[in-house]
């Protein structure tokens, strides 16, 4: 007989924030899954909130539940970095697994403590850095280990580079593309980078507005150069206001450049995310031509019933169907991993260490040179002086 899931969903309306990644429809229709609970402060619309993650039963705080359920699994849907480190202990000390929406936190010392409590609680984390179960992703780091450009050289990862660049916009956006480059690269070793604000360079006490609680943010324009195995270079980049909706689409991607060609993907508002490959010897700069890649698919979930596109576009869910995908594939990833006792695809530690490549980038800014990792400091740089 199969092992029946029961899945708990945190989703607190009650916490205005921007756009999310739909991890409440993670579970919708998975063979073997009940979801047992809904988890919202706010009991406004509650039924069509409900109807959405098909929960059976609403509570109002995430205690209330956990004293009346006992769910396998509880999803974190805020994307407020503050909130996590409370709920994932309260989630651990019930002997609940964890389906997470990223950043996992904004202090470095808060991720260590995460990953300690998960190795001491024996739970698995999996993170919403949908990249590593997206079908585009999953095809470029194939064909990278193929060889198909030949020996990878540069990764370059934009950020969105909205009204949020700079600071913002490097843990928000920038920790899917830092994750992205060490899916596709490995671990870096080392980065140096350049930080400014207003075309000055940062200093330790400066600080950024930010739009949402991200903790500490500097900066309006940011570019980092991290060294990964084998010599290979990623480039992260980040300036505010290059991106209008309008003009440009967006403007965040990634393209990893090699001795035979290139393989691009730009996360467009399109529904579908597209690979492109250029297999011009010339470097960028000097023109390359790209043609689509044809994806395959080959993930599969037996007795999963068809995904509900018509989600997508809805509040909280966004249009592209590749979140709704990912999703659905890391939670039945996080279920496998539980089951043979092995780490998720996309997991704590994972996210730690992008959230340190950005500790990284400030760390390296302000000593003005090479920053090694892994870091030996915890604390956040911008607050090291204070």
């Amino acid at each position: 007989m199969s092992r029946r899931w029961r899945v708990a969903i945190l989703k607190d309306t009650s916490k205005p924030m921007l756009g999310l990644h739909g991890l409440h429809t993670a579970f919708r229709d998975l063979p073997d899954v009940e979801v047992v609970a809904h988890v919202d402060a706010n009991a406004a619309d509650l039924e069509r909130k409900m109807a959405w993650t098909g929960a059976r039963r609403h509570y109002a705080t995430l205690p209330e539940m956990l004293a009346s359920e006992a769910p396998d699994i509880v999803v974190l849907c805020s994307r407020h970095p503050g909130d996590h480190l409370g709920q994932i202990e309260a989630a651990a000390a019930a002997g609940c697994h964890i389906y997470c929406e990223k950043p996992l936190t904004a202090s470095l010392r808060e991720a260590d403590r995460i990953v300690a409590l998960a190795e001491q609680e024996g739970i698995r984390i999996c993170m919403a850095h949908p990249g590593r179960y997206a079908l585009v992703f999953r095809t470029m780091k194939a064909m990278l280990e193929a060889g198909e450009i030949g020996q990878p050289l540069t990764v370059y990862g934009l950020g969105k580079c909205d009204h949020r660049g700079g600071g913002e916009d490097l843990i928000v956006l920038g920790t899917h593309i830092l994750d992205l480059q060490t899916f596709l690269l490995g671990e870096p070793e080392h980065v140096y980078a350049a930080v400014t604000a207003g075309g000055r360079p940062v200093s330790c006490g400066d600080r950024t507005e930010t739009v949402e609680p991200i903790g500490p943010a500097a900066g309006d324009s940011i570019y980092a150069c991290f060294g990964f195995p084998g010599g290979v270079r990623g480039v992260f980049e980040s300036r505010r206001g290059l991106y209008d909706r309008e003009r440009d689409g967006t403007l965040m991607g990634i393209t990893v450049c090699g001795t035979e060609g290139a393989l691009s993907m730009r996360f467009d508002d399109a529904a579908t995310r597209t690979l492109r490959i250029s297999r011009s010897r010339d470097p960028l700069q000097y023109g390359a031509r790209f043609e689509d890649v044809p994806l395959r698919e080959d993930r599969v979930i037996p007795g999963a019933e068809p995904l509900d596109y018509s989600l997508c576009g809805q509040k909280d869910i966004p249009r592209a169907r590749y979140f709704l995908e990912a999703n659905r594939f890391a939670a039945w990833d996080l279920m496998r991993a539980i089951e043979k006792d092995r780490q998720p695809l996309s997991n704590v530690t994972h996210a730690r260490l992008a959230l340190e490549m950005i500790y990284g980038i400030y760390a390296a800014h302000l000593a003005r040179g090479l920053v090694s990792f892994p870091l030996r400091r915890r604390d956040h740089p911008l607050e090291e002086c204070m």
